[in-house]
């Protein structure tokens, strides 16, 4: 049966936005029709009552499971003072009684002057179980006294490859782990979501993600060996997910020969599942550095006051190299991380060398992130065919940039986040939200995309000349996600013969004042013709 999409505006992912009928058979566009066409005489008609239809959402970079688990700990995200982080703590602990770690995320980092944590805040509220709180960066782990115990983190412990423990004046341990080499070294002995909460997790995420007008999601930190991908397999075959999901698997650099078989092992169960594009699992992630906030982002050139100290890179650049190749060869894609420009290089660089080394395929390489770019690289990225995944809301002078990142870089601070450069360049570029580092809604990235400002900001905007249009921003969310899905000959404009996958806002963000693009409403999403979010 035809359906038509009617009585609402329509933009098409080119042009202008339009008077238009969208008519779809099954899960495909038939045709884009003037508003005073006739409709085919049985269409079933969807009346949008107003507003404007757009090409369905992709998010390019984000931690689906880690957002939904979120909600099974303690609510610390919303806290604004280490003492109310601490009274939630409290709270929490009393209300879940017994032996059980106390587990929750995400610490606001700037809540403090340094970004650091005392395990002894903790201690005074939960001095007999283990509590152990990420950071909202994620690269950051507070604990108390308890949970530094059963890890066996004491003044003797040196610092693990790929972490830091930060210590008092004594060398005690303070209570804040850096990095996953250290994090992970209580991270290990937290006990494990159950598979039935990691299977609501990835339900949860998906009702999220589609309310927030997302049709594609690639999940980028998927350790194989955790139980997500069952969860993921589960809930999918269950039709509990209306959002479709790519998986990327993370390679450590300290075991990722190890992981070879093991990764593959697990994409292949993947695709014997026959869940189709609703799940797939075809690529890898790696993490060339750490954040700007820990100082441990890979830099060219020092951190401000720390004399030498240029970060932590993650990989020797030939090992980065070698890893990629050997997943490429596979026929996997590479999603890595890189916060400051010497972990772009790096990046770079690998992506260079796997081209020249592995046969020619359509690879599509992605660097998330990109923080600090050197000017040098900028053309780099379009040159190599990789693709520039942004987090469009850290665009936006915050809390984070005074208290942590600006003393850091100094004068580099207007050169972070080179939108407007990277796409004039002729790069690939599309977005993600890193959620639940930030906001999972890609109206919150659009408007930061498109003012460089915080939302209710009555400031100038930080660094306007790397402000997008709405167009540019809008297409970054759209056909450049479908473009690093490989879906771009199906998905991310509303045309014939692509899928049906639309997003319908309840006011035009072409027509708006910028400063309120977060405010519009999504009324619904559909992913191939089929609604999954808002109401008939």
């Amino acid at each position: 049966m035809t359906t038509a999409f009617t009585n609402a505006a329509v933009w098409t992912g080119a042009g202008a936005v339009r008077d238009a009928t969208v008519l779809v058979d099954g899960e495909v566009v038939l045709a884009v029709a003037d508003r005073d066409e006739p409709l085919p005489a049985a269409a079933r008609i969807v009346d949008l009552a107003g507003g404007v239809l757009l090409p369905g959402f992709g998010d390019g970079h984000a931690h689906p499971v880690f957002g939904a688990l979120e909600d099974d700990g303690p609510a610390v995200r919303a806290a604004r003072t280490v003492d109310e982080v601490v009274r939630v703590v409290r709270d929490f602990a009393e209300a879940h009684p017994g032996p059980d770690w106390v587990v929750g995320a995400s610490v606001d980092r700037s809540l403090t002057a340094d970004g650091n944590f005392d395990a002894r805040w903790l201690d005074a509220v939960v001095p007999d179980r283990p509590v152990v709180l990420r950071a909202s960066d994620y690269h950051t782990v507070w604990c108390n006294t308890a949970a530094l115990r059963a890890a066996g983190i004491g003044p003797g412990t040196p610092d693990p490859a790929l972490g830091r423990i930060v210590r008092r004046d004594d060398g005690s341990p303070l209570g804040t782990l850096l990095e996953w080499g250290a994090c992970d070294l209580v991270l290990d002995r937290v006990p494990p979501p159950s598979p039935a909460a990691l299977r609501r997790a990835v339900a949860s995420a998906s009702t999220r993600c589609a309310a927030a007008g997302l049709t594609w999601v690639l999940d980028a930190w998927v350790d194989v060996t955790s139980g997500v991908v069952d969860a993921y397999l589960d809930a999918v075959a269950a039709g509990e997910t209306s959002a479709r999901f790519d998986l990327a698997f993370r390679v450590d650099p300290r075991e990722w020969r190890e992981q070879v078989p093991v990764i593959a092992a697990a994409r292949a169960r993947v695709e014997a599942a026959g869940l189709g594009d609703r799940l797939r699992a075809r690529t890898v992630k790696f993490f060339a550095d750490g954040i700007i906030e820990s100082a441990t982002a890979a830099l060219l050139d020092c951190y401000c006051g720390q004399d030498g100290d240029r970060g932590m890179p993650m990989w020797e650049p030939a090992e980065l190299a070698a890893a990629m190749a050997v997943f490429d060869a596979a026929g996997m894609r590479t999603h890595v991380h890189a916060i400051g420009d010497a972990g772009v290089r790096s990046a770079l660089d690998a992506v260079e060398r796997v081209a020249d080394g592995n046969a020619w395929w359509d690879r599509r390489p992605t660097i998330t992130h990109l923080q600090l770019v050197d000017p040098a690289d900028v053309a780099r990225l379009a040159r190599t065919g990789t693709i520039a995944n942004f987090q469009p809301y850290w665009a936006q002078w915050d809390e984070f940039q005074t208290n942590l990142t600006g003393p850091l870089i100094g004068d580099r601070v207007d050169r972070q986040y080179a939108m407007a450069t990277v796409h004039a360049c002729g790069a690939r570029v599309s977005f993600g939200s890193d959620w639940p580092v930030s906001s999972v809604r890609p109206l919150d990235g659009l408007r930061t995309a498109v003012t460089r400002k915080r939302s209710g900001s009555s400031s100038p905007p930080w660094c306007p000349e790397e402000r997008l249009t709405v167009a540019q921003a809008l297409t970054a969310y759209t056909a450049g996600a479908a473009y690093q899905a490989a879906d771009e000959d199906r998905r991310g404009s509303i045309a014939p013969g692509m899928v049906a996958d639309f997003v319908h806002l309840a006011a035009d963000p072409f027509a708006v004042d910028p400063d309120s693009l977060d405010t519009i409403e999504v009324l619904g999403t559909w992913v191939a013709g089929r609604r999954v979010a808002g109401q008939d």
